[in-house]
């Protein structure tokens, strides 16, 4: 399948800024199963000052701000190729070594309501057949919902509310995965919508190794594995290691922040 995308993001301040720096990833992955034909990124009210690979691959684009600026506008536009592969990446890659990958975070800590999650999983058989139960299980405990969370919320605060997003299922699954001993990552991304082609926000899952296969994806939000309608762009331990944008600004205030997504089969 090949995919069209566009994302840009728009922010706005009130009041000059001093001086500001994002950290962009969002540029997508080139892996088994997706190939990028072209991609552009292109800014206005500041410029590119440097661009590296993270400990996860990732491509990781520095911006700062002109001096004064008011406003700053990042596009990104491109064409990505995807195949189906139910779901499996394959075999490790990359610098972070997989035992990196079980490591909790501040997000991911598998807390009293994660192991109560866990408690009567049947932890016998295919992994890939009880990781798509529990994802099941998230589901019924944190139906998606939209302004229940903010953006720093655990995963232990999402099953305590009640509900969630995206994020909040990735953080959760991770927790539990990581408990039951599996590597995990969380992944940001793109998903190609069924019903519209704009969107305010992109899309996280979780990729947990398993043996005999490697990594495998887990979209808990939709409940399944991610087909050829998703894009992986970034991957890492939690959101904060893979959130598509990231930074700090000194003397901009009253900020507005508007995010326009298309994701369209050509």
């Amino acid at each position: 399948m090949k995919l069209a995308i566009q994302h840009t993001t728009t922010y706005r301040f009130t009041a000059p800024a001093d001086y500001g720096l994002q950290q962009l990833r969002l540029t997508p992955k080139a892996h088994n199963g997706q190939t990028v034909a072209a991609w552009d990124m292109d800014i206005t009210g500041g410029r590119i000052e440097t661009a590296f690979s993270d400990q996860h691959c990732n491509q990781v684009t520095l911006v700062s701000f002109a001096p004064g600026a008011t406003e700053i506008t990042i596009t990104c536009t491109g064409t990505v190729e995807t195949d189906d592969t139910a779901g499996v990446i394959g075999k490790h890659a990359g610098f972070a070594p997989l035992w990196y990958f079980q490591r909790e975070t501040a997000l991911t800590h598998a807390g009293p309501q994660v192991r109560r999650l866990l408690s009567d999983l049947d932890e016998t058989g295919d992994d890939v057949a009880r990781l798509h139960a529990l994802s099941a299980r998230i589901r019924d405990a944190v139906p998606y919902e939209i302004g229940r969370t903010e953006a720093d919320s655990t995963a232990e605060d999402a099953l305590t509310i009640g509900a969630g997003v995206c994020q909040d299922h990735a953080h959760i699954f991770l927790a539990a995965a990581r408990a039951l001993g599996h590597p995990a990552r969380y992944v940001s991304g793109y998903l190609m919508m069924d019903d519209r082609v704009h969107q305010d926000a992109s899309h996280a899952w979780v990729e947990v190794h398993a043996d005999g296969l490697g990594w495998v994806g887990f979209d808990i939000s939709n409940g399944i594995s991610p087909d050829p309608r998703y894009v992986r762009v970034a991957t890492g331990l939690d959101y904060s290691e893979a959130a598509p944008i990231a930074g700090l600004h000194y003397g901009a205030e009253g900020e507005a922040m508007a995010v326009d997504i298309q994701v369209a089969q050509q």
